[in-house]
């Protein structure tokens, strides 16, 4: 079911042209009604090319135009951005914020005495191939209604959970930044299979698979994961020799430190 308002984005970067795609994709609105303001003239072209919503180069046509405005912009210019929209923001704007580390409290601050709505989103990557997972925290005067509109529009791009924003940084450390440690475990896995002597083109084909079979089997199984690798790890066998030398490097603690590296990150971005 097609949503009532025209959906405005301020920022039309990747993450911005994945949520544009999946909401025409899932039928939320057409695209004549959604609209984009960017100062990059060919990031505009580009989307009006690919995708014929409308683009603008200032902010004020979509504000002025929509109803829900997701900001796609990057959290060091929020300050900047919010500043120069406070004006145009009433209390019939329900604001979509996507930046990392940028807490309700400063958006609501930023904008005092509009009246509008706020939600805070934590995305990641794969929403570029609608893939994602999103976390979504409602703000002070945001509605169930209002929760539930950003709930549709990022389960159209992957799945979305809704949380207490007091864990959103943790989003950010664990699913934000996680493509970046499986891009990573990727890379280091095809390169052990030219060390152990494949050709590039095959182990390439073979650990995308193999990663891909997996995380299949985690998701359609009901067993843990621990239950799920005691499966293929046999007594005395070759993947108990591998997770060996995988425990000896501190694996676990490599990456447990990793995500708590990214949230203290987020956290700073924050403050």
């Amino acid at each position: 079911m097609q949503f009532e308002e025209d959906i405005g984005f301020i920022g039309g970067g990747r993450m911005g042209e994945a949520l544009i795609q999946g909401i025409i994709r899932a039928g939320l609105a057409p695209a004549d009604r959604i609209m984009v303001a960017d100062p990059d003239e060919n990031r505009r072209l580009h989307l009006q090319k690919t995708h014929n919503v409308r683009v603008f180069s200032e902010n004020e046509p979509v504000l002025t135009g929509c109803s829900i405005i997701i900001l796609a912009v990057k959290p060091q210019i929020m300050d900047t951005v919010l500043s120069s929209c406070s004006s145009r923001i009433t209390g019939s704007h329900l604001i979509i914020s996507i930046a990392a580390g940028i807490s309700i409290a400063f958006i609501e601050k930023k904008l005092a005495g509009t009246g509008c709505k706020v939600i805070r989103v934590m995305p990641n990557a794969p929403a570029l191939i609608l893939e994602g997972a999103s976390a979504l925290a409602p703000g002070t005067n945001s509605s169930q209604e209002d929760l539930d509109k950003a709930v549709r529009i990022f389960n159209a791009v992957g799945s979305s959970v809704v949380l207490e924003e007091k864990y959103l940084d943790a989003v950010t450390g664990l699913s934000g930044s996680g493509p970046a440690y499986v891009f990573s475990f990727i890379e280091a896995m095809i390169d052990a299979g030219l060390k152990v002597g494949l050709s590039r083109d095959i182990s390439e084909k073979l650990v995308l698979q193999t990663i891909l079979g997996s995380v299949k089997m985690a998701m359609q199984s009901n067993e843990h994961p621990a239950q799920l690798r005691a499966m293929v790890t046999s007594p005395g066998g070759t993947t108990i020799a591998g997770l060996h030398e995988m425990e000896a490097a501190g694996f676990h603690a490599v990456i447990m430190n990793a995500v708590e590296a990214a949230t203290e990150r987020s956290r700073e971005l924050g403050g």
